[in-house]
């Protein structure tokens, strides 16, 4: 969490009206209705990029709304005003907001899903998107694994299955160099098969799955192997594939 970025965001909740108290939030206008931090967020955080700043100051002033609350829906503001008619955002601090939190030693979830179901799963946005949060680092990742880097790459492959088989495996392949990311790049390949929107060539994500320093008893490798090896591309393009590898691997 970035201490002035929040303390910028609590500021401007101020100037909103918006107070956070014991457990929860109050607004001066209904100030015995207790709100969630989900609530302020579809309540407020659009009104960020009303602000008299900047795009990029502006910008700044959501990344410390989604520090203080900790909710997707600022994400979700984030992405409308980058599509809207004065997008889009400044790319630099854009993503430099993404990776900084993505690096953050602290739990990301809104972050991470954010990325899975809105950068990623869209395939206008899908390359630009794991390029700045990761692909256009993996050469350094590997080649000097701090804590910050590390961290950022296991998230970024975790939830990559739906960015296109084209555009990640050059970055799986160089990841797979560093056993420190095998168990991420291998919950990547799975994601690959099993989301709705992922995405993978079976032999080549089998040829790099046998690459991986695994424990054999690690859960849903088999089956990851046998539907691969089988030639399926995805859980829902193969109905039933899934539980018969399931079965063979029993």
């Amino acid at each position: 969490m970035e201490r002035q970025a929040v303390e910028a965001a609590r500021r401007w909740l101020a100037d909103q009206g918006v107070r956070q108290v014991r457990d929860g939030w109050v607004s001066d206008e209904n100030p015995d209705v207790l709100l969630t931090a989900d609530q302020v967020a579809h309540s407020w955080a659009g009104d960020v990029f009303a602000e008299d700043l900047d795009a990029a100051d502006q910008l700044r002033l959501a990344f410390g709304l989604l520090d203080l609350l900790d909710e997707y829906w600022v994400t979700c503001e984030i992405r409308f005003a980058n599509e809207d008619a004065e997008g889009p955002l400044p790319s630099d601090v854009l993503w430099d907001g993404y990776r900084r939190r993505l690096e953050a030693d602290r739990e990301v979830e809104a972050v991470t899903y954010s990325l899975w179901v809105d950068w990623f799963e869209d395939h206008t946005t899908s390359a630009t998107a794991f390029a700045e949060v990761l692909g256009n680092d993996i050469d350094r990742v590997v080649a000097k694994p701090s804590e910050a880097l590390l961290r950022r790459a296991r998230l970024v492959l975790e939830c990559s299955g739906p960015v296109p088989w084209t555009v990640k495996e050059p970055t799986y392949r160089t990841a797979a160099r560093l056993p420190a990311l095998h168990t991420a790049l291998f919950r990547g390949l799975r994601a690959g098969f099993h989301d709705v929107y992922g995405d993978l060539e079976p032999a080549a994500a089998l040829a790099l799955l046998d690459q991986l320093d695994l424990p054999t008893n690690t859960r849903h490798l088999a089956g990851l192997r046998h539907v691969l090896a089988a030639g399926h591309k995805n859980h829902y393009r193969s109905p039933g594939a899934w539980d018969d590898a399931v079965r063979s691997c029993s």
